[in-house]
């Protein structure tokens, strides 16, 4: 069993899009950790708000089984692989981080993900995990979180229920 933490975000129907994945990864994983959501303009490209959050689940399958599973998650929630990376998103979920590992595997698997860089990723998981050390960086996601350049600016927050 191994701790990942998560990255969920999505500008198309995101309250019912996260309320969904949220029971869909209960269900499978049993506790999940929440952060609030989080409204984040879009990044990349010109599109509607984004709504973030984080998850943490206790993992019962290797990273790349994981990353297949909630792949299958996305596609159930009408992801579409034929657009543009950087597009509308029904529903995008990442593994942030798996317990202290360092991996960098087939597709889109990398872990530490790039994407702790911005507040959509960074703001939630500090919230929910500020001790959790980031090991390309030995750095705690609070210590990066009141570093960056977004830290003191308020978001705001959606509800999910």
């Amino acid at each position: 069993m191994e701790l990942a933490y998560l990255s969920l975000g999505s500008n198309v129907e995101p309250v019912r899009n996260l309320s969904s994945a949220l029971a869909a990864l209960s269900a499978r994983f049993g506790d999940v950790r929440v952060s609030a959501a989080y409204r984040f303009p879009a990044v990349g490209f010109d599109g509607a708000d984004f709504v973030n959050l984080a998850a943490i689940i206790e993992a019962d399958l290797p990273a790349a089984a994981l990353n297949d599973w909630l792949h299958a998650l996305e596609d159930r929630h009408g992801r579409r692989r034929d657009v543009p990376r950087f597009s509308d998103r029904t529903l995008d979920i990442d593994i942030v981080l798996y317990g202290s590992q360092v991996l960098q595997g087939d597709g889109n698997l990398q872990v530490p993900r790039d994407e702790l860089r911005h507040a959509f990723v960074l703001r939630p998981l500090a919230e929910i995990a500020p001790e959790a050390v980031v090991p390309t960086k030995r750095q705690s996601l609070r210590q990066l979180w009141l570093q960056h350049p977004d830290h003191g600016r308020k978001f705001q927050r959606v509800a999910l229920d």
